[in-house]
């Protein structure tokens, strides 16, 4: 049996760690073997060269995958007859299944009712298991929890897990080799998963020196809230084209925990920004940005993160936009 759940959120988050020196080494040797470098390329962003880490050019369109490889991995050198299973917005859910049908390992994902439809498409092409439960991420959590308890078989969190931010520190560790000039990264933060890899990979590289800033989408910021004070249950969620950075995190997650104590400044982007960010990145600089990729993106290029004087980058975290809403867009005036 991978990994038995007990019966309750809050123990599963207590035994949530940071992870060891052997797991980043483990994560980075299963990413290597699986996937491709994707490249850090320089952008003009309204006259300024800014780097940009092109995760949306991974397999499954998501910086996601990573994770998902390393706790799959993990999971079946633990167990290599058990399954696994996971609640995601889209992203997380299509590289849990990629991981599990890559490594052989049963899976199962829930995803929100009204997941992107983009999002959800992809992953019926998968030999999964898919489960639509709920109207929002956490509801769908709860139930993957659920049933994870009932099927004693390991939950995988798309952020609160040991070796799913083991692997998305590889993102980063990869662009300090790429673009080792690089001074000031921004990375979007949701349930902050990416984040702790990228605080994770700088000091195990020894480059403390960069500065890491984490941006959310306005309308829905749990992390920006709760290190403020207040609750998971108590932060209000709107609509977001972001919706892979939407919904609420765990009280209590190690990703919490790595983000206050490393002092990440947390920004917050207005909707009709990101909006445009999309559309800017697809006719200024020919990318194809969800709108959780181009929230960093509108960040830097409306100044709202402090990068001055600096060699700034931010990481395209995913592609997978819905074409309809794609197509919206780019009708949309720039301001």
């Amino acid at each position: 049996m991978i990994g038995a759940i007990a019966g309750s959120v809050d123990e599963m988050m207590r035994h949530v760690a940071v992870p060891s020196d052997e797991q980043l080494e483990a994560a980075a040797r299963v990413i290597a073997d699986h996937l491709e470098p994707t490249p850090t390329v320089t952008l003009r962003l309204r006259g300024r060269s800014v780097l940009a880490k092109l995760e949306s050019l991974q397999i499954t369109g998501s910086f996601k995958i990573r994770g998902a490889l390393a706790a799959i991995d993990a999971a079946h050198r633990d167990d290599p007859h058990g399954a696994v299973i996971t609640s995601s917005a889209g992203n997380h859910g299509l590289g849990i299944a990629h991981a599990s049908n890559t490594l052989r390992v049963p899976a199962t994902v829930v995803v929100p009712a009204n997941a992107s439809a983009a999002k959800v498409k992809k992953l019926r092409n998968y030999e999964i298991e898919l489960i639509q439960f709920g109207s929002s991420y956490d509801e769908a959590q709860a139930h993957a929890q659920e049933l994870a308890a009932q099927r004693s078989i390991r939950y995988i969190s798309p952020f609160n897990d040991t070796d799913v931010i083991a692997g998305q520190a590889t993102v980063f560790a990869e662009m300090l080799i790429q673009a080792p000039e690089i001074e000031h990264v921004v990375v979007p933060v949701g349930g902050g998963g990416l984040v702790s890899g990228v605080l994770l990979a700088r000091a195990h590289h020894g480059r403390e020196d960069v500065r890491v800033t984490g941006v959310q989408p306005e309308a829905s910021a749990a992390m920006y809230h709760v290190l403020r004070g207040a609750k998971m249950d108590e932060v209000r969620h709107r609509p977001t084209i972001a919706d892979g950075l939407a919904g609420g995190g765990d009280d209590g997650a190690v990703t919490n925990e790595l983000v206050s104590a490393h002092h990440v400044p947390l920004v917050l982007v207005p909707e009709h920004a990101i909006r445009q960010g999309v559309r800017e990145a697809a006719e200024t600089n020919g990318l194809v940005l969800e709108g959780s990729a181009a929230t960093p993106y509108a960040a830097i290029v409306r100044s709202l993160v402090d990068d001055a004087d600096s060699r700034v980058g931010f990481i395209a975290s995913g592609r997978n936009i819905a074409h309809g809403l794609l197509l919206e867009l780019l009708a949309e005036p720039l301001d």
